[in-house]
């Protein structure tokens, strides 16, 4: 049996057993991997084949030639996975309709209905009917099963944090229920009865109580004993801070491990491993949105933002009813102010489930977009409601408050979201940011140094850091070079840096230095063929340095240039173009020793 088929059986039989125990969101995980295996071709029929997508031309882009088809390191299970009976009547429909099968009941489970529908669409066995036409049915949402005193506890929680809850929500609420769950689970454990889902729930209670390495160890546990529970590896991916803590942990040689390790370095910013680890994976599970998904948000922290695009778009032309992860779709639209596609994206996901975190975090860019901060932040807070540790709507809430100069509330939105998630470089940013508003350079230099740390590659984050050592209070104008410079090497999207350096050189009476700069940020206008006060301000420069270093063909070429313009720039040029004659005719002149622009 091939590796590929290995996956797809083992991935058959724990979408059953992560659904028996109401792991939706891990059967999901596992269903959207099992269709995302590259089909063998002599199973195909016509009505297959549209989900294929063999021409896609992303999923092309990302494999080398060297890619390897299998699954990467022993892609065979140390675990085995004990067989499950097919149920009676289940061989209706060809063996590719029941992976479709499966994963419509998995977004059916987790109450994506419109996703079900979508992806029986082709399908033509008596279940897969009977399920894409009772989702019609289903006006109203109903409620899982769920664990009973695991719901209770969180519900008696919940309870409490609406009593409690102070500004922006804070509380502090416990789940009471935690103390005897822990003191079951742990006599399980001990006594060897405990099986790995057990574990994984011990392993939810002892990081909610705070300890982190206990839990670790029992969710390195299940994973080791099941090692299809997404469920478990992204519980044990968040208490894996520091690349040390990862590289320590003892995990088996398993295929789940590498999509483990792809979404690890993700979080630990480590982007060009993890696109490599998602490459790979793609050798066999060719056509798994998830991992294009992945890969665009590896993109998204390199700031591809045109590719990033790309992939979105194929990600929802595939599944048009996709809701996860639109939300970063919609950040790049922002960045990009792309109006009518952010607007269409908004109405999209509104008609496909409006309650859904992403969806008000989506709508919620739309308005600020659009200049209505006021209904970004009723947008940004509904998400909250739906989910209060939805980092983004933190993060995009601050930012909004920072546009309505209310810096307070800022303040409190930005720390919310480094609660969430230290590593969070955009709450960090915006603390900066705020505090550089209320006039604290010194508060605010501590919070970007935080934010460059966590994402060095960033030149905003250099540029805002720099213009900080600018201020008055500070006047560090060294620092703020080596800051501009950093920006520069970062691929400045904003050409800010550049005419710095240029301005601050000038300034500190640097004139080689000064020259090279603006000779630098010329050249890039003229490529970007922008026009603006910077390239006046360039050429000014330029042609003054040049006639005081005697390159007067050179000055002649800059003056010549300024002549153009209609301003006070064009007496001067003509006064320097007078300046240049007299000294070539071999009168003496004065030679400029420094330039003030």
């Amino acid at each position: 049996m091939g590796t590929k088929e290995n996956c797809r059986n083992e991935l058959r039989t724990a979408i059953r057993h992560l659904s028996d125990r109401c792991l939706y969101s891990a059967s999901k995980w596992a269903a959207e991997q099992l269709v995302g295996i590259e089909q063998d071709p002599a199973k195909f029929t016509p009505s297959h084949t549209r989900f294929q997508r063999e021409s896609s031309s992303i999923r092309r882009r990302f494999r080398t030639n060297e890619m390897v088809t299998s699954t990467p390191t022993a892609g065979v299970s140390y675990v085995s996975t004990p067989p499950v009976p097919e149920e009676e009547g289940d061989h209706d429909g060809a063996a590719v309709d029941s992976d479709f099968y499966l994963m419509a009941k998995a977004y059916f489970d987790c109450r994506e209905y419109r996703r079900a529908a979508h992806v029986l669409r082709d399908q033509t066995g008596k279940k897969a009917v009977f399920l894409r036409c009772i989702k019609g049915m289903f006006k109203t949402q109903f409620s899982p099963k769920t664990p009973v005193r695991k719901v209770a506890g969180e519900k008696r929680k919940e309870e409490e944090t609406i009593e409690l809850e102070g500004p922006l929500g804070k509380s502090d609420a416990v789940n009471r229920e935690l103390v005897s769950l822990e003191r079951e689970l742990s006599t399980l454990r001990k006594n060897g009865s405990i099986d790995p889902f057990g574990l994984y729930l011990y392993g939810l209670v002892l990081k909610e109580k705070g300890s982190e390495n206990l839990a670790r160890a029992v969710l390195m546990e299940s994973v080791n004993s099941y090692p299809w529970n997404w469920s478990a590896w992204s519980e044990l991916q968040s208490l894996c801070t520091t690349i040390e803590t990862l590289n320590n942990l003892n995990l088996n040689n398993h295929w789940m491990k590498d999509f483990f390790l792809a979404s690890a370095y993700q979080e630990l910013r480590m982007h060009n491993e993890s696109l490599a680890k998602y490459e790979n994976l793609q050798g066999t599970f060719s056509f798994s949105n998830y991992i294009q998904a992945q890969i665009a948000k590896a993109q998204y922290s390199l700031r591809e933002f045109e590719q990033v695009e790309v992939i979105f778009e194929e990600l929802l032309r595939n599944d048009p009813y996709r809701v996860e992860d639109m939300d970063m779709y919609s950040n790049v639209l922002y960045a990009k102010e792309c109006f009518s596609a952010l607007s269409y994206l908004a109405h999209r996901v509104f008609l496909t489930d409006k309650y859904r975190p992403e969806s008000c975090c989506i709508i919620g860019n739309y308005y600020s977009l659009k200049g209505q901060h006021e209904k970004s932040v009723m947008y940004f807070r509904r998400a909250l409601k739906l989910n209060k540790n939805y980092l983004s709507a933190w993060t995009l809430m601050g930012h909004e408050y920072v546009e309505m100069k209310n810096t307070p509330a800022a303040v409190d939105a930005y720390r919310r979201a480094v609660d969430i998630n230290p590593c969070d470089y955009r709450a960090w940013y915006g603390l900066g940011q705020a505090y550089e508003m209320m006039g604290m350079p010194f508060y605010a230099l501590h919070y970007f140094r935080k934010s460059v740390f966590l994402q060095p590659n960033d030149s905003r984050l250099w540029i805002a850091m720099a213009q900080c050592y600018e201020t008055e209070q500070l006047h560090m104008l060294e620092a703020a070079i080596k800051c501009y410079k950093r920006a520069a090497n970062c691929n400045d999207r904003e050409a800010i840096a550049l005419h710095q350096l240029a301005k601050l050189h000038n300034e500190l009476g640097r004139l080689e230095e000064a020259a090279f700069y603006y000779k630098k940020d010329l050249e890039r206008m003229e490529v970007e063929e922008r026009e603006g006060p910077n390239m006046v301000e360039a050429l000014l420069f330029l042609a003054s340095y040049c006639k005081a270093q005697k390159r007067f063909e050179e000055a002649e070429v800059y003056c010549t240039r300024l002549l153009d313009y209609t301003g006070p720039e064009k007496e001067t040029a003509k006064s320097l173009l007078r300046g240049i004659r007299i000294a070539q005719s071999g009168f003496p002149s004065m030679d400029v020793e420094h330039f003030p622009i």
